[in-house]
């Protein structure tokens, strides 16, 4: 046995020999312990309900507080039919803008009538303090600089993010949504422009980030995953809530039929 546990495991052979022992001396050791009193049959009912019954407990728990085991995180996917719009010109043709947009040349004033074409459709500018912003811009560096690899970091900066949708319903109000199951599409598109290189000379701070005007704007369309995060505690409350309610009901039955037993035997009837 020591030599057996001396060996250097992989951690998912270690993690499920743990599991076994767990499983097998505390449940094992409960109806070791049960079934002593009450019978290998009635001892096991009784241990199974309590077991059961404690996971629909602590499912509950997971499920209410998003806690435990817990399934995919929510984050932001690169949106269809375009992810990537390399000029605002193709705006309405990625289907981000309903009306057609009227455009001068000039990238800086383009950029100007983008942002109010987009907030007049119900496009919400994010501020620079909105954490909302952060992620938005932490989903686009990935997609543009690792899925897409159009752009390195330090070659284009986020300049602008606009959200819009993800209104969620039934709900009375902000704080009592625990019901709103229903969702519609979340979309966040984020301006990216490019930087003129700077020269990096040693032992100096980098300069300033540049802007180059002569190059367009890009735009990335993101669509919100809301993910699974409490799909598996959903499934472990409602099939451990049915165990247990089924053993509860075999119990239940089992004693309405002892109670008979012993009436149909009592000397008082005979």
């Amino acid at each position: 046995m020591l030599t057996l546990l001396a060996i250097n495991w992989e951690p998912e052979l270690r993690g499920i020999v743990i599991v076994a022992i767990s499983v097998g001396v505390l449940i094992g050791g409960t109806y070791l312990v049960v079934g002593t009193n009450l019978g290998a049959r009635l001892g096991l009912l009784v241990v199974l309900a309590g077991l059961f019954g404690w996971m629909t407990i602590m499912g509950t728990i997971w499920w209410t507080y998003g806690i435990g085991l817990t399934g995919r995180a929510p984050a932001w996917l690169a949106a269809e039919p375009a992810t990537i719009v390399r000029e605002a010109s193709l705006l309405q043709s990625a289907e981000i803008l309903e009306l057609p947009l009227t455009l001068s040349g000039d990238i800086a004033s383009d950029s100007v009538a983008v942002s109010s074409a987009l907030q007049s459709e119900g496009w919400e500018l994010l501020e620079e303090s909105d954490p909302r912003r952060g992620q938005a811009v932490a989903a686009s560096d990935e997609i543009i600089q690792n899925e897409a690899e159009e752009l390195v970091a330090g070659e284009y900066l986020s300049v602008a993010v606009y959200d819009k949708g993800g209104d969620r319903w039934p709900k009375i109000n902000d704080s009592l949504d625990f019901v709103a199951f229903f969702h519609k599409p979340h979309y966040s598109l984020v301006e990216v422009v490019p930087v003129v290189p700077q020269r990096t000379e040693p032992g100096r701070a980098p300069a300033r980030p540049e802007i180059d005007s002569s190059q367009p704007h890009r735009y990335i369309y993101m669509i919100r995953d809301l993910g699974t995060k409490r799909q598996p505690a959903i499934f472990i409350t409602i099939g451990s809530s049915i165990i247990f309610l089924l053993l509860c009901r075999i119990l239940h039955r089992r004693d309405l039929k002892v109670q008979e037993n012993v009436k149909e035997q009592s000397p008082a009837k005979a």
